[in-house]
C-alpha cells in the first residue's frame, strides 16, 4: 500500500502561480498532495496552470496589488475549501528602469503589488490560520532586495528589502499560534524574466554565479515545500538564500 503524501488533505494558495517560479511552486506542492489555488493576474494562465493539477487545482484571478482582493482570496478559500494551510506570496512585478526615470505612480504600484500584497496576505491568511493554531507562509524575497540589484529597478530592490523585514515581523506575531512566517530569496532563476534576456547576458550572469549555472524554478520550488512542511515548524522569521552562491553570509 503506497505511503500517503506528504500534503494530502492541506490547501495551499500560491500567488502569481500562472508562470515561472510561480507555477514550479503549485506544480510541486500539488504533487506532494496540497490542494492548490492557483492565482494570478491572468486568468487564463491560471486556468491553464490549475488543469495541469488536475482535481487538485483551483484557479482564482487575483490582482495582489487590490487589498481588498487578497481577503477575498483568503476568505473565499477558507469557505470553499473548509481551511486554509499554506500561503506562497510570490506575486511580482519587476520593472527594469533607471534610478532617475521612476515615477511616483510605477512606484506606487510596484511596491503596491510586491510588498503591500505581502503584507495583506500575512494578515488575511495569518488570522484564519492563527485560529486554527497551525499554518505556514512563505514570501518570496529576492537577491535584489540583500544587495540593491539594478535589473529590476530601484522600486523592485526595496519592495524585495521589505518583504524581509515585514517576514520577521509577521514571524513574531504569529509565532505562538502555531504558524510560521518565512521568505526565499533567489537569484538568478530560469524563467520568463531571464530568458527574455540576450544569450550572451544569460552567459555571463551564469559565469558570475559559484556554482556554474543559473537556478532552477523547482530548486526554489523545493525550499517552500520544506518550509511548508512538519518538519520545518522549528523554523520561523528567516530568509533562506536560492543563489547559487552569489550572496554568501
Amino acid at each position: 500500500m503506497p505511503e500517503p503524501l506528504p500534503f494530502a488533505g492541506r490547501v495551499a494558495i500560491v500567488t502569481g502561480a500562472g508562470r515561472g517560479t510561480g507555477q514550479a511552486i503549485a506544480a510541486t506542492l500539488g504533487a506532494r498532495g496540497a490542494r492548490v489555488v492557483v492565482a494570478d493576474i491572468d486568468g487564463a494562465a491560471a486556468a491553464r496552470v490549475a488543469h495541469e493539477l488536475g482535481p487538485r487545482g483551483v484557479p482564482a484571478t487575483v490582482d495582489v496589488a487590490d487589498w481588498a482582493a487578497v481577503h477575498a482570496l483568503v476568505d473565499d478559500t477558507v469557505v470553499r475549501e473548509g481551511r486554509l494551510d499554506v500561503l506562497v506570496n510570490n506575486a511580482a512585478r519587476s520593472v527594469a528602469r533607471s534610478f532617475w526615470e521612476i515615477d511616483p505612480d510605477e512606484w506606487d504600484s510596484v511596491i503596491a503589488t510586491n510588498l503591500r500584497s505581502v503584507f495583506a496576505g500575512c494578515r488575511a491568511a495569518g488570522a484564519h490560520m492563527r485560529e486554527r493554531g497551525v499554518g505556514r507562509i512563505v514570501n518570496l524575497a529576492s537577491l535584489a532586495g540583500q544587495q540593491g540589484g539594478v535589473n529590476g529597478g530601484a522600486h523592485y530592490a526595496a519592495s524585495k528589502a521589505g518583504i524581509v523585514v515585514l517576514t520577521k515581523i509577521a514571524a513574531a506575531e504569529l509565532a505562538g499560534s502555531g504558524v510560521t512566517v518565512n521568505a526565499i530569496a533567489p537569484a538568478a532563476i530560469s524563467g520568463p524574466i531571464l530568458d527574455a534576456l540576450p544569450v550572451e547576458r544569460q552567459a555571463a550572469i551564469a559565469a558570475s554565479i559559484p556554482v556554474g549555472r543559473v537556478g532552477r524554478p523547482e530548486e526554489v520550488a523545493a525550499t517552500v515545500a520544506f518550509l511548508v512542511s512538519d518538519e520545518a515548524a522549528y523554523i520561523t522569521g528567516t530568509t533562506i538564500d536560492v543563489n547559487g552562491g552569489l550572496f554568501m553570509r
